[in-house]
C-alpha cells in the first residue's frame, strides 16, 4: 500500500464498492434488498433551473413528461454516493439501449454555488451520459425548494442521501427508492413503473 497515493487509494476503494452495489451482491450470498421502497405524492414547485447547455428549464412542466422520469439529487465534486447513483443511470441508459429515450433521467445538484453548467457538462461527459440525462442547478433558493418538495433536504451537502425517485408518465405518484440500488433491482423498479 505504500506505493499507492491517497487519492488512488480512494479511487479503488470506491471502485470497489461501487462495483459491488452494481452488481447486486458479493459471491455466493444471497441478494438483499439494501434500499427502502415507497410510493409518495409529491407537488413540484413551478421554478426554473438551468441545465449542462445552459438552457432555462421550467421544472414543474420539465417533469410532467410522457415519458418515465428518474431524478436524483447529486453534486459535481461528491465522492460518496453520488459516483454509485451516477453510475446506476450510465448502467440504466446502457441496457435499456434505444429504449432509453423513453426515459427522462434528471439529476438536480445540491451544491448550485459551484455546480456551473460547465461542472455539469463534464460531469455528464465523465459517465458518457446519453441523450435524455439533464443535470440541472439553480439558485439556492429554488434549489431548497425542489429539496423540500421532495422530502430531501439537507443543511449540509455532506449530509446528503441515496435518493432515486422514479414516475411513470401522466401519475402523480413517484416510486421513491432510498438506500443505494443494484443495476437489477434499478432495472426491475424501473420495468414496474415503466408497465404502468
Amino acid at each position: 500500500m505504500k506505493n499507492i497515493n491517497n487519492g488512488a487509494f480512494h479511487l479503488l476503494a470506491w471502485s470497489c464498492i461501487i462495483l459491488f452495489f452494481l452488481t447486486g451482491n458479493a459471491a455466493g450470498s444471497e441478494p438483499k434488498q439494501r434500499y427502502t421502497r415507497t410510493v409518495e405524492k409529491y407537488t413540484v414547485p413551478d421554478v426554473t433551473l438551468i441545465n449542462q447547455n445552459g438552457s432555462k428549464i421550467r421544472l414543474r412542466s420539465f417533469l410532467n413528461s410522457d415519458r418515465t422520469v428518474i431524478l436524483d439529487f447529486i453534486y459535481g465534486t461528491c465522492t460518496t454516493i453520488c459516483p454509485i447513483l451516477s453510475a446506476g443511470y450510465a448502467n440504466l441508459q446502457n441496457k435499456l439501449g434505444a429504449d432509453s429515450a423513453k426515459v427522462r433521467l434528471v439529476s438536480i445538484s445540491i451544491d448550485p454555488e459551484h455546480d456551473t453548467p460547465e461542472v455539469m457538462k463534464s460531469y455528464l461527459k465523465r459517465y458518457n451520459a446519453k441523450s435524455g440525462w439533464d443535470f440541472l442547478t439553480g439558485s439556492r433558493e429554488d434549489i431548497n425548494a425542489v429539496m423540500k418538495a421532495f422530502d430531501a433536504y439537507v443543511l449540509n451537502k455532506m449530509s446528503h442521501y441515496p435518493l432515486t425517485l422514479l414516475r411513470a408518465p401522466d401519475n402523480d405518484r413517484w416510486v421513491r427508492i432510498y438506500g443505494l440500488i443494484s443495476t437489477s433491482d434499478f432495472m426491475t423498479e424501473y420495468q414496474r413503473v415503466f408497465r404502468r
